[in-house]
């Protein structure tokens, strides 16, 4: 029988902080810096390995999952359409009904408070139970 990978027995948390440092460079310090936004947002986030490799963080539903690519680190929120995003912070998946994301491009900053805000939001949305976003006017 062959012994399966170790990696695969680590905490959801452990296996989150092997991809950062994994990646050892730009990506893996961003989404080393928004995952400890996420977590001094609520401190009693879930954190998950979901899909393979991606790490998804959850309070009553998924809040967003974290990706890294070759040009950008990518936070998706699933619920993302019916957020208030007054600062604005996605400017990604901005057609679909439902997702939103957040690209981040070497260099960049996010706005630490209203990312934080957008944490809450989407913890609250997932307590409320409500899923979809609500009928507004366009404009």
């Amino acid at each position: 029988m062959k012994t399966s990978d170790t990696s695969q027995d680590l905490p959801a948390s452990d296996l989150i902080s092997k991809k950062i440092a994994g990646l050892g460079d730009w990506r893996g310090e961003t989404l080393g810096r928004m995952r400890k936004l996420i977590k001094e947002a609520d401190p009693d986030v879930i954190e998950e390995m979901k899909w393979g490799d991606t790490p998804v963080w959850s309070r009553d539903g998924i809040i967003c999952t974290g990706e890294s690519y070759k040009d950008k680190v990518k936070l998706t929120f699933i619920k993302g359409a019916s957020l208030k995003d007054p600062a604005p912070l996605f400017n990604s998946s901005l057609d679909g009904n439902a997702r939103r994301a957040i690209d981040i491009h070497e260099g960049e900053e996010v706005d630490e408070s209203a990312f934080k805000a957008l944490v809450h939001q989407a913890i609250a949305l997932n307590s409320s139970g409500k899923s979809k976003p609500s009928k507004k006017a366009k404009s």
